[in-house]
């Protein structure tokens, strides 16, 4: 439909085509550099937070948590986790992921299926919890909003709502299929 509807508009009117697309192209890249932006900024303060040792100290306020949902797994993996979820607070899903590929990797233990606490990962890391939605706040301030942080108590009750619903669910899940089944991994 995109191709016919771009063929159909260069035909008919060429003028308006060429003019949309060269303007989608340059607010994608102004979008792009805004964002850039955010994430540079956000990446340094993880990379401070991990200088400063005030990662390590995030991790052990999290940790407790993390040994109740993620029973059996080592503390390089709970470490992971805790940083992930660190950034996805900030609502940094793209600084975090990284750190959910460690985690991941960590829980795997070499194996080619997805554990109970691997899915459970997932939803925690899909549904991400957001007290700072920074990067929705740099679309919004980008895009001209009066004021781009209204986002933050609406967002903070949607992930809430999300992370929970989410965590109930694979929960249920787990219990329904054993509780020990492992889904096969995709390669790729």
């Amino acid at each position: 439909m995109l191709a016919g509807g771009l063929i159909f508009l260069t035909v008919t009117a060429p003028q308006d085509a060429f003019s949309v697309m060269l303007t989608g192209a340059s607010n994608a890249v102004e979008l792009a550099l805004s964002l850039f932006a955010v994430y540079a900024v956000w990446l340094s303060v993880l990379e401070i937070m991990d200088k400063a040792g005030i990662s390590k100290a995030v991790n052990r306020l999290f940790s407790p948590l993390w040994k109740k949902f993620f029973k059996g797994e080592n503390d390089k993996a709970l470490e992971y986790i805790s940083l992930n979820f660190s950034a996805n607070l900030l609502g940094m899903g793209s600084a975090a992921t990284p750190m959910g590929i460690k985690a991941m990797e960590q829980m795997s233990k070499g194996g080619e299926k997805a554990s109970d606490n691997m899915i459970l990962f997932l939803v925690f890391n899909a549904t991400s919890i957001q007290l700072i939605p920074a990067t929705v706040i740099g679309m919004r301030a980008e895009a001209g909003s009066g004021n781009a942080a209204d986002i933050i108590l609406p967002s903070l009750i949607a992930t809430l709502i999300s992370t929970v619903t989410g965590v109930v669910l694979a929960k249920i899940c787990a219990k329904i299929s054993g509780g020990g089944k492992k889904l096969p991994l995709s390669k790729g």
